[in-house]
């Protein structure tokens, strides 16, 4: 091969490689939560859409509630610049929430108005609950609007064994049941307790050894202070005898 065949085989695998790595990264929509989604319980999620598109904002997102799981409770956060619609729908079977009946429940959540611009992401938070006991995830159903038009629909499931899809849906994993599903300070393990009643012994023991060497201490002092008197009495009688003398 030569020299001016190399520089053009070597040219054109540098241009490629240049496309490659200047071709946008693929993203998605997506959803996780902050902290555990446990199940039974409920749990802050946010879902993460970024902009794609060079030559588009972001402008709409519409989020499609699991049916065959539905959720009683489904509250967003206010989010600046943003308007966001929440739709209800009866529900065939209804629900017992806290021993009450619930008959209808969220089946969308709407966020428009502001904007995603090119190279930026945006978090679109929601409180949700009570997670289902019957399951190890949700899978929520996303579509993405751009200014020009444009709707990418995030709908597709994962096949277990199969490649992850063109437009993947967004899927929240659930965590086991936890024993406090409303959250708070879990109660402390035996081995702690151990710990504590471990530590409390420790201080009674040095309680009682500060006392011990108290007690020590005055017997000490209190046999000096015998042996002192008993040599001044002698001292004083050895004294008037030489006087005498």
């Amino acid at each position: 091969m030569n020299v001016s065949r190399r520089v053009a085989v070597v040219g054109a695998v540098a241009a490629s490689s240049v496309v490659m790595l200047a071709g946008p990264a693929l993203a998605h929509v997506s959803v996780q939560p902050e902290g555990a989604a446990a199940k039974g319980g409920y749990a802050v999620v946010n879902f993460k859409v970024p902009n794609e598109r060079d030559d588009a904002q972001t402008v709409k997102l519409e989020v499609n509630f699991p049916a065959d799981h539905p959720l009683a409770s489904v509250q967003p956060q206010a989010l600046p610049g943003w308007t966001v619609e929440v739709t209800k729908s009866k529900l065939d079977k209804p629900l017992t929430v806290h021993g009450k009946q619930i008959n209808e429940a969220v089946t969308k959540v709407t966020w428009s108005g502001g904007k995603i611009e090119s190279g930026y992401f945006q978090k679109f938070p929601l409180s949700i609950g009570a997670l289902p006991t019957d399951t190890d995830k949700l899978v929520f159903k996303a579509v993405q609007t751009y200014s020009n038009g444009e709707t990418v629909r995030w709908i597709e499931e994962q096949k277990q064994g199969a490649e992850e899809p063109a437009n993947p849906a967004p899927v929240l994993a659930l965590s086991a049941a936890s024993a406090d599903h409303h959250g708070g300070a879990a109660p402390a393990s035996d081995d702690k307790k151990d710990d504590d009643m471990a530590g409390h012994d420790d201080k009674k023991t040095e309680a009682a050894s500060d006392s011990k060497d108290t007690d020590n201490t005055a017997r000490v002092l209190g046999v000096v202070g015998i042996v002192v008197g008993v040599a001044g009495v002698a001292f004083g009688v050895l004294a008037g005898r030489r006087r005498d003398a």
